[in-house]
């Protein structure tokens, strides 16, 4: 661990953010907005693509995580690029493009297609959110004021999840699939026109020359390893799994040396050593990994099993959206009075209670534990992301928040990916090998019904009733039996993220930021 301060602290005395500042956040969260609104409508919208598309298991997966991988392995270099091309303008390129491609997924005719468009809005999507923090942290130079936006634009994520079931669900009955990529386009077009009368431009005053090399190795280092976690998690140990693993850790090595090496790196790797950072990085990614995980089983069990629409399953998390987004900013005043360390470990554990309950109740028939159990593993999720963000972008100098921010992001979207991909795996695992198909469908249907849930419940639209009802209840059994053991993982990680932030957040560890204990 550092012993000296690396970066100067953050005076109380900075310049103070007026209205054009202000407004200058509003805009900033749009894209915020339609991040989390994206995410949270694809995974209520899985049940129709199933049905439209009719994909495999593994390609259920791609299409939800073709993006996050390929934001995770862009989002380091993106944030790099951002410091010198300029924020606003890297902003402005992202919200063009991932506009369009947004429109051509809307329209993607095949499960391969639309696992394409998935990663292309991945390629513009990285040029998106380390834009925002990185704006922000300019922006608002006042350590209290910058803690409330970054509290705000924690809370916008949570804020865009609870818009995105409702609004998606209600496109969801009244239009097809599709209709909830669009969305995009409403949210990025004001972005393109407010932005650069409200947003200033803002980029290192000394940068180096834009490294091939060093974006090469960062891509090839993440993305590689978030495909090896995937086949480990889905097929096991084996070279499919192997083979990439070892490339990502080849390429992270080599790219951790370089940036040693040299005197303007894409990113300072030295920011590691400081126990605050490395610790808030962790502490993002393993609790973005629980609610991702959480959502991705909870969204399917509410429609699938329960029998909600889409539209009746997004109102059904709305009270656990609003208690994460009232967290997230109750804790910009606890922090005068407790330590952040202090919170973001009570937060954690916090979280954990909500798998808990999710293990308790076991196969929830109703709505109402659902909602209290999201509720309270949304509380505990939206306190720990404000303070764990502020923490990052606070502890570097203002020329290099960008790449502070892209760590930051990538932290999120690998929690994303890998919430998805390790508890996904397991519980369509857990479900293909515990599902009884009833008598009397044949073998092409039976592969098809253990592939997902969605696929059991479209093969159920072609059976005699009787049939049917036999193969949704065999199918919701065998789903429910999977969300036991990714409840145990989600809880246990959760736990796990709190003892590293006990130790690595602790009071004597955070003056190495040079700050007062008090504050960090």
């Amino acid at each position: 661990m550092a012993t000296a301060p690396v970066f100067p602290p953050h005076h109380p005395s900075a310049t103070k953010a007026g209205p054009r500042e202000w407004a200058a956040l509003a805009v900033l969260m749009l894209p915020v907005l339609l991040v989390s609104v994206d995410n949270t409508v694809l995974a209520f919208a899985l049940p129709e693509i199933s049905s439209a598309l009719q994909p495999t298991g593994a390609q259920q997966l791609w299409i939800i995580d073709a993006y996050p991988l390929v934001l995770a392995g862009l989002l380091v270099a993106m944030g790099s690029l951002g410091d010198r091309i300029g924020r606003r303008r890297l902003l402005l390129i992202g919200s063009t493009g991932f506009a369009a491609v947004s429109v051509a997924a809307a329209y993607a005719p095949s499960a391969e297609l639309l696992i394409a468009a998935r990663g292309a809005l991945g390629f513009f999507g990285a040029m998106l959110m380390p834009s925002t923090l990185s704006l922000l942290r300019n922006i608002f130079l006042d350590g209290d004021q910058r803690r409330f936006a970054i509290a705000i634009w924690a809370s916008c994520f949570a804020a865009g999840a609870a818009l995105g079931p409702i609004v998606g669900g209600f496109l969801l009955e009244h239009a097809w699939w599709g209709a909830v990529f669009l969305l995009a386009v409403p949210v990025l077009l004001p972005l393109l026109v407010l932005a650069p009368i409200f947003v200033p431009e803002s980029k290192d005053p000394s940068p180096g020359r834009i490294d091939v090399v060093s974006i090469a190795l960062s891509m090839l280092a993440l993305a590689p390893l978030v495909y090896a976690i995937k086949r480990l998690a889905g097929d096991g140990p084996g070279l499919t799994a192997l083979v990439p693993a070892g490339v990502g850790v080849v390429a992270l090595v080599l790219f951790v040396r370089r940036q040693l090496r040299r005197p303007d790196p894409m990113l300072d790797v030295r920011l590691f050593r400081v126990s605050a950072f490395s610790g808030a990085v962790i502490v993002n990614l393993l609790s973005v990994f629980s609610l991702v995980g959480f959502l991705f089983f909870v969204s399917q069990h509410l429609q699938l099993v329960i029998g909600k629409s889409p539209m009746q399953a997004g109102i059904a998390l709305v009270p656990g959206l609003a208690v994460m987004v009232v967290a997230g900013m109750s804790v910009v005043l606890l922090v005068r009075w407790i330590r952040p360390a202090s919170i973001i470990v009570a937060a954690l554990l916090l979280s954990a209670m909500g798998y808990g309950l999710v293990l308790m109740l076991a196969s929830p028939s109703a709505v109402t534990p659902i909602i209290v159990a999201f509720a309270v593993l949304g509380a505990g999720i939206g306190a720990a992301e404000t303070l764990s963000n502020d923490l990052i972008v606070s502890s570097v100098p203002a020329s290099k928040a960008g790449a502070a921010s892209a760590v930051s992001e990538t932290a999120y979207e690998m929690g994303a990916v890998l919430g998805t991909a390790v508890l996904g795996s397991i519980l369509t695992a857990s479900y293909a090998s515990h599902l009884v198909v009833p008598a009397g469908i044949d073998a092409a249907q039976a592969t098809a019904a253990q592939q997902t849930l969605g696929g059991a419940h479209a093969v159920a639209e072609t059976l005699p009733p009787a049939q049917a009802e036999a193969l949704l209840a065999a199918a919701g059994s065998a789903f429910d039996s999977g969300v036991a053991i990714t409840s145990a993982i989600g809880a246990t990680l959760t736990v796990v993220s709190a003892v590293i932030a006990w130790r690595m957040l602790r009071p004597r560890q955070n003056q190495d930021l040079g700050k007062p204990a008090a504050l960090v």
